[in-house]
């Protein structure tokens, strides 16, 4: 899938010449329209204070997916939204408000309108458009499309209907079930199908840099998808370790060596992977300011805990009324171990099947100092396996043998 042909000038804000003079030979060659297609930018300011009007081109090949993104009029989306109205507004945040619509094919949708004077610019806005044009996974939330009239920068997605992650472990009103376990470890393994997609099967690699539990969102029978691209970079290639970029992301996600460096990897987003999996198997947030002094931040309050096999249960959400398996705890607790590890060098997993855990599982087959990914307690995961891969497969190992049929192999 090398298909990113003007994504990093889209990202950067920096123009990239031999994209544009690409672009310009293909509108001399054929038909405009032709293998590509124009993401239209008004005319706006860029941070250097000169004024730019451009058309982000993507070009496709034969082997790629087609891109199947569509335009909208800002009339279609207020109709479809009936007017943006106030009943319709399924959330807010740094970036403006998502709105349930309908589209006049009866379609239900989820609008995002950007806030113009808010956290997510015109850059983020073409990044999510491109990357979610051309990257298409089972855990990845679909683009319908997107509207650019004028100054209005709004997107079109996929109606998720159990809304996101965050909705359903934190706050929960009196009369809302708390999710089992078994959904939850369901979820996890789903989140790590979707990382290991962009890591390992998208090329050049993604890095999604916002992996939190409110930007994974639900569909029927809790199936997870990731959503909102508009911090995703393009990974290292060939001889290179990292990307270096600004800092971005949320507090209390954020890898620690990415936030002091600036040096980004596939494996800040695992960092993030094992943040999210804690919050599945504690139910605390990343970060709550309500707890007390040494709770607040949920790492440094894990981490201690990570070292005494003995404190394992109580680390478990008291909303799980003790309804979960002790062994699946154990190794649920050990991936978030293993993820969190303070040098993110360490959260690498090698190829070869013997993977040490460090005494973080422990059950009747297995000793407590040589737990192995692949032959714990009997069972066997495939033997070359990305990283992601295998957390999703230690998630699902979590999961009681006769629960598992919902989960193949891709």
């Amino acid at each position: 899938m090398s298909c990113f042909v003007c994504f990093e000038s889209a990202h950067d804000g920096e123009a990239d010449k031999p994209a544009a003079a690409d672009a310009k030979d293909s509108r001399k060659d054929g038909p405009p329209d032709r293998g590509v297609v124009r993401v239209g930018s008004d005319k706006s300011r860029s941070q250097g204070g000169s004024d730019s009007k451009k058309d982000i081109i993507i070009h496709r090949d034969g082997n790629s997916q087609n891109i199947a993104a569509q335009t909208f009029t800002f009339r279609e989306l207020a109709a479809a939204t009936k007017n943006f109205r106030q009943d319709c507004l399924l959330g807010e945040g740094g970036f403006g408000r998502v709105y349930k619509g309908r589209l006049e094919n009866g379609q239900a949708v989820a609008v995002k309108q950007l806030d113009r004077n808010g956290l997510q610019g015109n850059r983020e806005f073409l990044v999510e458009v491109l990357m979610l044009s051309l990257l298409h996974h089972t855990n990845l939330v679909n683009l319908i499309g997107y509207c650019a009239d004028g100054d209005q920068r709004l997107l079109v997605y996929e109606f998720m209907p159990l809304g996101s992650l965050e909705d359903h472990l934190h706050d929960l009103p009196p009369d809302k079930e708390a999710l089992d376990w078994n959904t939850r470890m369901k979820i996890a393994a789903g989140a790590a199908k979707g990382l290991e997609y962009l890591h390992d099967k998208a090329s050049p690699p993604v890095i999604y840099r916002d992996f939190k539990s409110s930007n994974i969102l639900l569909g029927e029978g809790f199936h997870p998808k990731l959503s909102d691209f508009g911090l995703a970079k393009l990974g290292p290639v060939g001889d290179k370790t990292h990307v270096s970029t600004r800092v971005m992301g949320t507090y209390g996600y954020c890898a620690p060596e990415y936030a002091m460096t600036g040096q980004l990897t596939v494996k800040s987003d695992v960092y993030s992977f094992g943040v999210v999996f804690l919050e599945l198997i504690t139910g605390r947030k990343a970060i709550d300011n309500t707890r007390p002094q040494g709770e607040q931040n949920l790492v440094a309050w894990a981490r201690p805990l990570f070292k005494d096999r003995r404190k394992f249960p109580k680390m478990a959400d008291p909303m799980l009324q003790g309804r979960f398996p002790m062994r699946g705890l154990y190794q649920a607790l050990a991936v978030a171990a293993m993820c969190l590890q303070e040098q993110v060098g360490a959260i690498h997993l090698p190829p070869g099947p013997e993977i040490l855990l460090g005494g973080m599982m422990t059950n009747a087959t297995c000793a407590p100092q040589t737990a192995t990914l692949q032959t714990c307690g009997g069972e066997k995961l495939p033997g070359h396996q990305s990283m992601e891969q295998r957390l999703a497969g230690l998630a699902l190992l979590a999961i009681p043998v006769d629960d598992r049929d919902w989960m193949t192999w891709t």
